[in-house]
């Protein structure tokens, strides 16, 4: 069956014990209405407008945010996602407040896929690829996988920070938590989504294939995924602008383990041999690393700025996934 794991990043896990007819009266005490039939995708839509998280108020009274204008289709997925789940919430006599990254993905990341040339030349002469970022600026917001006033390396990308819960007893943790992803699995095999969760993966996903729907689609899926490899690395263009793009790198020293499109836009990243402590690293100790990996990265950005400006475009149009991609 479908799990309905598309869900939205920002999620909160399940707890342990299933919520006890004692925890009832706390629902109330949170100040909503008892009723459990969750949010239509009615009102989980919004309007239009330009703010990642600009919002209104539906008559429940759940915070539901407006979708922007021209956003695509899986940008408005996300939206009812988080819709859905604050008007299940509310609902059930919670808070819950929905939120949506601004367009174009975190800024500390950008530097990465390099698919934004300027944004990522500007990160990565000071972050490199962002594999010791963290241990030179642990305190930079800006610095891939960074935790302010944490732990450096253990970012949590999807974490928003909101009151929602704040000042709650045990007793009324575990409600909430039970209200919104269902009650706790028995056992690993048996880890699925519930709640509000699954109310808003249905509105966007509709309900659970069989297993020989599944299948189907999940081949389906796969075929295409192929299909579309085929074309990005059958297409003229592409083929030769990485052709270009390896001839640059190995002049500069930099080893080529491919030169398919698919396996380009990533390949010197993701090649690196990085220590498995480089986020604990010291910044004495990482410093040097940095400095040889900004420079490394700005050369792979020069190389590849020709071949990432074609090829990006044409993989939104025949999206892939797959080993480097």
């Amino acid at each position: 069956m479908n799990s309905h794991t598309n869900m939205p990043k920002r999620v909160r896990v399940s707890v342990a014990t299933v919520l006890a007819i004692g925890l009832l009266p706390l629902l109330a005490a949170c100040g909503g209405s008892s009723d459990k039939t969750g949010a239509s995708s009615d009102s989980a839509a919004g309007g239009g407008a330009n703010a990642a998280n600009d919002s209104t108020t539906n008559a429940d009274g759940a915070v539901q945010l407006t979708v922007p204008d021209g956003a695509d289709a899986e940008t408005k997925k996300t939206y009812i996602q988080e819709n859905t789940i604050a008007a299940c919430m509310k609902k059930q006599g919670f808070i819950y407040t929905p939120h949506v990254a601004a367009a174009g993905g975190d800024a500390a990341y950008v530097g990465l896929d390099a698919e934004d040339y300027a944004a990522a030349k500007k990160s990565r002469e000071k972050y490199g690829f962002g594999n010791y970022a963290a241990a030179v600026y642990p305190d930079d917001p800006n610095a891939p996988f960074s935790n302010p006033g944490g732990k450096a390396g253990a970012k949590r990308t999807d974490a928003v920070a909101d009151d929602d819960e704040k000042g709650f007893t045990p007793a009324q943790q575990k409600a909430y938590q039970e209200a919104l992803a269902g009650p706790p699995a028995k056992s690993k095999a048996d880890e699925k989504i519930g709640g509000c969760e699954l109310k808003a993966s249905i509105a966007v996903n509709g309900h659970a294939l069989s297993a020989a729907e599944q299948k189907k689609a999940d081949n389906a899926k796969a075929e295409a995924n192929r299909a579309n490899g085929l074309e990005l690395n059958g297409d003229t263009q592409l083929v030769q602008l990485a052709q270009g793009y390896a001839t640059c790198l190995k002049a500069q020293g930099i080893p080529v383990s491919t030169t398919q499109p698919t396996g380009m836009s990533n390949m010197v990243r993701l090649e690196q041999n990085v220590p498995e402590n480089h986020f604990s690293m010291s910044k004495a100790e990482a410093l040097p690393l940095l400095t040889k990996e900004i420079d490394l990265s700005l050369k792979d950005l020069e190389c590849g700025k020709k071949f990432r400006a074609a090829y990006f475009p044409k993989e939104k149009a025949h999206p892939y996934y797959g080993d480097n991609a």
